[in-house]
């Protein structure tokens, strides 16, 4: 068979008018805006005038990530089209990807191989332009602080406790901290300052989090930009500024309709950071999904003690969703990554390290069954160099566990590939879950932070450094103690020690800062060495991308 990239199986996908796709699951056309022939925008309201129940949702998440790979997004994708194939009418619903990280280490996000949302030159790029309006709106919100205090402030805004930042779609980290309003009175007024990456931004979080238009501009108006003098929070409100900064979203706001390899009609819409935020998909979209066809599949970032839980108890909690099903993804090469493997070593045999290593998805599998009380099936996502014997361990593994195993072959056959994942997930979603959340939101800020790290990590307990705790009093004094949590942690443990692989034990996390996303209506909580500015590698994948004189371009994964 001819070995073909990603880019270029993508680009002889075989595409169905855009109306067509949209008629599969009953949107008119009427609902849409049409962003040429491959794309289009798909009125939100519609969710408001739909009495249709709500179809299955099936939550794709997976072990803790390893440089070895998972192919979250491509499972996702191939379980959306096998499902079709099926004969279930089915939506996928996925986030935006960044710029930073297609030109920087991780490349594109809209699946792989033969298991990919098209047209993915435009997804991985400018898209329909969400990214920009989300970048202008927190530019505006910036240069209208600075504006304040520059008139004679009189908010009393200190400029030393500014938490705002400026923002922008690229990985950059000589932006992450800058000194601005240098040379003179006419050039504003010198502090320190700096950036995040778009996807790091509250409205990101906001727009994901969002009912509706207004519910946008009041969510934004509740941003907190800082203190004034006397230590009181100010906010987007206090500036007047939400108005305007809705007005720059309100295209947006509206869900980006697209279609796989296999014409299986996807939304595309929202892609906050998986630490920073919830790193999910629009709630709008999930819940359009939902009302537009019979199974609906989404995933969360990273893997399930980051993505899963705060699509949960987030996510879920928010916008009154739950899912019916849950697929663990995991492949062998990253359970003998968990197990001790080096990568250079991956391609050769290790049953017993991919035994080692399945503690970890025996983590996973525990949090999703036995803390959030769904149901779940473990898909393994094939690669040529896993050998048969550790492929007929897997049987040995799954009776071990007490859970369906199934391989996933998406990526090579597309839909078909994942027939056997399709009516597994198919047999869950009708069974009887007991789901239930990690923490309740009258539990204090302290035990919300204990419960995720226990229930979650499997972790002790944590441990709030001097400046944690002022803040956390802080957030009691201005009530916001009854706002879930959204833990910034490393992707690659369980625990805060991202050399920590496998299943660590008695190990505590160590919340270094708290601060309130009040808008978006979270908690975020900080460990490690979590950036909201990444930088890019000493070869960054842009270096690779390039276009002809026709405008096709290569490179792009």
């Amino acid at each position: 068979m001819e070995h073909l990239t990603d880019i270029e199986i993508a680009q002889k996908a075989e595409y169905q008018a855009i109306d067509e796709i949209a008629a599969k699951v009953n949107i008119s056309t009427d609902d849409l805006e049409y962003y040429g022939t491959k794309k289009a925008k798909v009125d939100h309201r519609l969710l408001g005038r739909s009495d249709q129940a709500d179809g299955k949702l099936i939550l794709v998440t997976a072990i803790s990530p390893t440089p070895a790979g998972e192919g979250k997004t491509t499972t996702s994708v191939g379980l959306a089209d096998a499902l079709s194939q099926e004969g279930k009418s089915t939506m996928l619903a996925l986030r935006e990807p960044s710029l930073g990280p297609v030109f920087g280490v991780k490349g594109g996000a809209a699946g792989g191989g033969y298991a990919q949302v098209v047209p993915m030159e435009d997804i991985n790029l400018h898209f329909t332009g969400d990214f920009h309006a989300i970048g202008a709106a927190n530019n505006l919100l910036a240069a209208m602080i600075d504006n304040h205090i520059h008139h004679g402030n009189e908010l009393g805004i200190d400029s030393r406790n500014i938490t705002w930042k400026r923002a922008v779609d690229m990985n950059d980290r000589q932006l992450r901290n800058i000194v601005d309003g240098l040379q003179g009175r006419a050039n504003g007024v010198p502090r320190e300052d700096g950036f995040e990456i778009t996807v790091a931004s509250e409205i990101m979080a906001i727009l994901c989090l969002a009912e509706d238009l207004i519910d946008l501009k009041e969510r934004l108006g509740r941003i907190i930009i800082g203190y004034n003098f006397a230590g009181e929070p100010v906010t987007a409100k206090d500036l007047k500024a939400e108005g305007a900064m809705t007005a720059l979203l309100k295209d947006a706001i509206n869900p980006n309709l697209v279609q796989t390899l296999e014409n299986t009609p996807t939304f595309v819409h929202g892609g906050p950071f998986a630490n920073i935020a919830h790193g999910c998909n629009t709630l709008i979209a999930t819940k359009l999904a939902l009302k537009q066809a019979d199974y609906v599949v989404t995933e969360a970032g990273f893997g399930a003690d980051l993505g899963a839980e705060k699509f949960i108890d987030i996510k879920s909690r928010i916008g009154g969703i739950q899912p019916d099903a849950v697929v663990i993804v995991a492949t062998i090469r990253a359970l003998k990554m968990h197990g001790g493997v080096a990568k250079a070593d991956l391609a050769q045999e290790n049953v017993e390290a991919m035994r080692q290593g399945s503690a970890n998805l025996a983590h996973h599998l525990h949090t999703m069954r036995e803390v959030f009380g769904l149901p779940a099936v473990v898909a393994i996502n094939r690669f040529p160099t896993d050998t048969q014997a550790e492929v007929d361990a897997l049987a040995d593994l799954s009776q071990e566990l007490n859970v369906p195993i199934v391989e996933s072959n998406v990526w090579a056959e597309g839909g078909a590939g994942g027939r056997d994942l399709a009516k597994e997930v198919i047999r869950l979603a009708d069974e009887p879950s007991a789901f239930q959340f990690a923490y309740e939101l009258t539990d204090s800020i302290e035990e919300k932070l204990t419960k995720i790290s226990q229930k979650i990590y499997g972790g002790r307990g944590v441990k709030l450094t001097a400046k944690a705790r002022r803040q956390m009093k802080t957030l009691e004094q201005f009530g916001f103690q009854d706002l879930p949590i959204c833990m910034a942690k490393t992707q690659y443990s369980l625990s805060d020690d991202a050399k920590a692989l496998g299943a660590p034990k008695d190990f505590d996390i160590t919340i270094r800062d708290l601060k309130v996303s009040a808008g978006a209506g979270f908690i975020v909580a900080l460990t490690g060495n979590i950036m909201t500015m990444p930088g890019l590698p000493k070869k960054p994948a842009a270096e690779a991308i390039d276009v002809d004189q026709a405008g096709n371009i290569s490179g792009l994964f």
